[in-house]
């Protein structure tokens, strides 16, 4: 019950992309913000809601948006940048809406991709009980072999243990292979965000350190971090803003990739749990039983 919940809700990044949006077009269109978090609200949006009241009853904007949790945080810390440097609200919004959006699809991506064979992993797994069942329909008493016989006793205890290292090593191999925690690309974003409103460098770190924004997602190559960036910038005489944004949207096509590379190179790992525990099990459950039932039958007729 709670998966199938978990499928028909629609992710915390969704939600606050598609929220943040709306409120970055009221924003461009002119309106305070108070008023465009309470237009926000007037059409449904319960996050929108819950930020309103929250402003009604005496908490600034930031603080009502990072008590939601999930993606908000990283919200909350754009709109805080954003109003202490005087940056463009709205532009902060959809570059912000923009990264979260970004950030989902990747997640997305790599879960779809992840799909098929953790899932035959798992069907793969109960292969050595289906050969318990396998050895009764054929008319052997496997049950009764594993469980009275001594050599049998020794082949369910190894089996189960094959079956339970199997399944543990599969979850742990699926598990390296999900989207790691953090939107790529963040940190370089937000500090975009400190330099447009006109913050010097070292001003603009003060805010993005006082901001409280959640850790990024590691950087995926070498040269991408925002201090690297920012040496580029000074050295090149180029605008720094626009090297950050780049840099954070090559970070977040990277972390693509990069996901869809682990889930690819996944299908070929999870042969070694399959081949070092599962058939191991199978034959230990089904095959050794059946073995040990025609020895058994053979010495009682002779």
């Amino acid at each position: 019950m709670r998966r199938a919940r978990a499928r028909r809700s629609p992710s915390t990044a969704d939600e606050a992309a598609t929220t943040v949006l709306r409120l970055a077009v009221l924003l461009q269109a002119g309106m305070a913000p108070a008023r465009a978090w309470a237009l926000a609200a007037e059409s449904g949006d319960a996050v929108a809601a819950s930020v309103r009241t929250a402003i009604d009853a005496g908490d600034t904007v930031s603080v009502a948006i990072a008590r939601h949790g999930g993606a908000w945080p990283s919200v909350a810390a754009a709109w805080t940048i954003a109003t202490t440097v005087g940056a463009p609200l709205a532009d902060t919004l959809r570059a912000v809406a923009g990264a979260l959006r970004d950030a989902q699809e990747t997640s997305d991506d790599i879960r779809v991709t992840l799909a098929e064979p953790a899932a035959t992993a798992r069907l793969m797994s109960w292969l050595p009980l289906v050969a318990i069942g396998l050895g009764a329909a054929l008319g052997f008493d496997t049950f009764a072999v594993l469980v009275t016989d001594p050599l049998g006793l020794a082949c369910l205890v190894a089996g189960a243990l094959l079956i339970l290292g199997g399944r543990r090593w599969t979850a742990a191999l699926v598990r390296r292979a999900q989207p790691g925690a953090g939107i790529p690309g963040l940190d370089a974003e937000l500090f975009a965000v400190a330099l447009s409103g006109g913050a010097s460098i070292e001003r603009a770190r003060s805010v993005v350190a006082a901001s409280g924004a959640p850790a990024s997602a590691p950087a995926a190559m070498p040269g991408s971090s925002v201090d690297e960036v920012l040496d580029l910038s000074q050295r090149a005489g180029v605008p720094a803003v626009e090297l950050l944004r780049a840099t954070a949207s090559l970070a977040r096509h990277r972390a693509r990739v990069d996901g869809r590379l682990r889930a690819s190179r996944l299908s070929s790992r999870l042969l070694l749990p399959l081949g070092v525990c599962t058939l191991p099990a199978f034959l230990l459950l089904g095959v050794a039983p059946m073995l040990l039932g025609v020895v058994s039958s053979m010495s009682l007729s002779l």
